[in-house]
């Protein structure tokens, strides 16, 4: 390959039509060659391939650096055959929170790569870093900050705002913790149901796993406040300091709401009576955080005519949703319900002069910012190179507008409505697990003769009946699984935890689920999806016969 051919490889410096041509002539290829094994009946591109472990030891014996290239065509077809097989957010894909990406957000993502901004400073990515800032200000308007105080910047995801905020909790109560390590007696508070996201911040600051304090949650799959206001206390009297709650507002699995509003107060109670510094509270609404565009709708007059059932239900959401301005910290993952390519996750703080408490000196940055070009130097944030990100956010924020996702949330809402309806109707055995939640997550359960749901969150089961049902639960997931080219459910070996009569511990439950991340996934749909549940229990119980013959 000589030079000549190397420059090729790159778009055109000076805009000319034939490099052009080529260039969009690959991408109209890759589109092409993806959409052809499209097939909205189905939940992946293609047939799903078997990728068991001799399949990855053939790829690592068998897979070679070409020595001269091979050439863009036939490189557009490797990406091809890397797509087949891939699950497609179809009306069928129905797993988690891993959306179909918006024409917006995609063509944001395809800008953010042909400038290859960098959102560290405005010199090198002036689109990335001018699109941040209108996305903290417009994210903040609809949270509900004061979008003249607050601050933030686009991160690696829901979990990257859990770490940074624990960063900005630790550093608000103990400033000269950064050069003088941290204290040995801090102690973090989540939901047992919360994201372990946090479990891996405790670990990576230094403060330990054993002092991350789990809450029990309850039948909403909400923090349990009095138990909350319990542990607080009991770490308080033994001399522990508490830094940091995580308030989940939509939690991963079954969309249970935290009351941010509730544990501020108790905090600030608790404050007051101990003489603490305030105790940050970061509301985790990396997925459910997108209802906020609901905060500011007009549900008396419901002027884009929802249906009863459906306003009902988002005024519920709402309720809790409303507060989330209340938390120091909050987090919004556009590639969850803001349906834009991974990866695009915003982080926003109440009060952005916080971020001071962390930026670095300009001594320890001297090749970037702090010039007399150039005014956005994020030197607080932990990454160095970060995607400019917010510049697909923000394509997506233009295109849709307050309405565009309201209409789309509001039919999250709607098809789980129908889906509860549909399926413990057509499949009596099943039980909702979430029902006192609403929002884009079903989680169901099967039981043996009959749906037993209530005697089981009531604490009234032994841990033996809990393992049992679990094990049948399990065995459905591994069916429709196996099943996931026509109907991609998801499931999960931990949706909550209820108490048991003959142990003090409290048990997982396993449960399967029903996540609505598709825009094409309506209500006509789901017979079909229903249908797939009752094939796959059937399965079950053949081979349930097979092994007893």
């Amino acid at each position: 390959m000589d030079f000549k051919s190397v420059q090729r490889l790159f778009p055109s410096e000076d805009g000319n039509k034939p490099q052009q041509a080529a260039f969009l002539n690959y991408i109209g290829n890759l589109i092409e060659n993806i959409d052809s094994l499209k097939d909205p009946e189905k939940s992946t591109l293609g047939n799903i391939q078997d990728k068991n472990n001799d399949f990855y030891k053939e790829l690592i014996e068998n897979t070679y650096t070409p020595q001269s290239g091979i050439g863009m065509d036939q490189v557009v077809q490797e990406l091809v055959n890397l797509s087949k097989g891939s699950p497609y957010q179809t009306r069928n894909y129905v797993t988690n929170s891993i959306p179909v990406a918006s024409m917006a957000g995609i063509i944001g993502q395809l800008t953010t790569a042909l400038l290859n901004s960098n959102s560290l400073w405005d010199v090198y990515g002036p689109a990335a870093t001018e699109a941040e800032v209108r996305v903290i200000s417009m994210m903040s308007k609809i949270v509900g900050y004061d979008y003249t105080t607050s601050w933030g910047y686009t991160t690696w995801g829901g979990q990257g705002a859990v770490f940074n905020g624990l960063r900005l909790a630790i550093v608000k109560q103990f400033p000269n913790s950064n050069e003088e390590g941290i204290p040995n007696n801090l102690y973090c508070f989540a939901s047992e149901n919360a994201h372990y996201s946090l479990l891996k911040s405790v670990e990576a600051t230094g403060i330990g796993s054993k002092h991350l304090i789990t809450v029990k949650a309850g039948a909403d799959h909400s923090m349990d406040l009095d138990d909350l206001k319990c542990k607080l206390e009991g770490v308080i009297q033994k001399g522990g300091i508490p830094v940091y709650i995580v308030a989940t507002t939509g939690v991963t699995d079954s969309f249970g709401i935290d009351d941010v509003k509730a544990v501020k107060e108790i905090t600030a109670e608790l404050e007051k009576k101990y003489q603490l510094k305030p105790i940050h509270i970061h509301a985790d609404s990396a997925m459910g955080g997108f209802y906020s565009f609901f905060r500011e709708y007009d549900f008396a007059n419901n002027p884009l005519q929802f249906e009863e059932n459906v306003l009902v239900s988002l005024e519920k959401i709402n309720e809790r949703m409303q507060h989330i301005h209340l938390a120091d910290s909050c987090c919004f993952d556009f590639h969850k319900l803001g349906q834009n390519p991974y990866n695009a996750s915003l982080y926003l703080v109440k009060n952005g002069q916080d971020f001071g408490l962390l930026d670095l000196e300009e001594f320890d940055t001297p090749y970037v910012g702090n010039r007399g070009y150039g005014s956005y130097h994020t030197g607080y944030t932990l990454e160095c190179s970060r995607m400019g990100s917010a510049v697909s956010i923000y394509a997506s924020l233009l295109a849709f507008g307050v309405e565009g996702y309201q209409q789309l949330l509001a039919n999250y809402v709607r098809v789980n409505l129908a889906f509860r309806e549909k399926l413990v109707n057509k499949i009596p055995r099943i039980s909702i697990t979430n029902n006192e939640t609403i929002g884009p997550i079903t989680n169901f359960r099967l039981y043996e003769n009959k749906a037993n749901w209530d005697f089981e969150i009531s604490g009234r089961a032994t841990s033996e009946e809990i393992d049992k049902i679990n094990v049948l639960n399990n065995q459905l997931f591994e069916i429709l699984g196996k099943n996931r080219e026509g109907v991609f459910f998801g499931d999960t070996k931990k949706q909550c935890l209820v108490d048991v009569s003959n142990s003090r511990n409290r048990q997982p439950i396993y449960a399967a689920k029903f996540f609505s991340i598709s825009p094409y996934t309506t209500i006509e749909h789901l017979d079909h999806i229903v249908e797939a549940v009752d094939s796959a229990i059937k399965e079950l119980e053949e081979i349930k016969n097979e092994v007893l013959i």
